[in-house]
């Protein structure tokens, strides 16, 4: 075989390799495009709204005020931006509050307060007032429960209490720092 055969052999295999190639390409199957794309979309929306969300015998279970809502279609769960909120109590007074932004769930269960959260109770015959400050509160309005693992601080008349999670009880008025707690207390003045 002479070089000349060999350069001709070579460029005849290098023209049907190109041609194979070529005709793959093009015969493929074109790419599938997802199905969805794009954030989850609201089937609405509210502006500067205020909901009052009952429990199954009718009572007010929580309140929520803040300038935008979303529902998302594909759960139903609720989207709040800024919210002013109120969690109702079986006895005493309600808890009043701000976070960043909320998470309801569709049936309202359960209530993800993100940001920073602060919450305060009036004084009533059943418990003292009470001032919280934390982050990323989750709530459970229907079980008047609150826990979050963030940083949080306990203010009441006399003492400030400092430490990390927490847990609440809305029905007993019972208050717990999980872990590193730290306390100041007020002295009594003598009479």
């Amino acid at each position: 075989m002479t070089d000349e055969s060999r350069l001709r052999l070579i460029l005849l295999l290098a023209v049907v390799a190109s041609a194979i190639w070529a005709a793959l390409w093009y015969l493929r199957p074109p790419e599938e495009v997802p199905a969805f794309v794009g954030p989850p979309r609201s089937n609405y929306t509210l502006d500067n709204f205020t909901l009052h969300a009952l429990d199954e015998e009718g009572k007010l279970s929580f309140t929520v005020s803040a300038p935008a809502l979303a529902r998302r279609n594909d759960d139903g769960s609720l989207w709040v931006d800024a919210p002013d909120f109120l969690i109702a109590a079986k006895q005493g007074e309600p808890w009043k509050g701000t976070s960043q932004s909320a998470f309801v769930t569709k049936d309202g269960t359960h209530m993800l307060l993100a940001g920073a959260v602060e919450m305060q109770r009036a004084p009533s015959p059943e418990a003292a007032e009470a001032h919280i400050a934390t982050r990323d509160v989750d709530a459970y309005p229907k079980e008047n429960r609150l826990e979050t693992a963030a940083a949080a601080t306990i203010t009441q008349p006399g003492s400030i209490l400092r430490g990390t999670g927490m847990k609440a009880d809305l029905n007993t008025h019972q208050l717990e720092l999980l872990s590193d707690v730290h306390a100041s207390f007020a002295r009594k003045r003598k009479p």
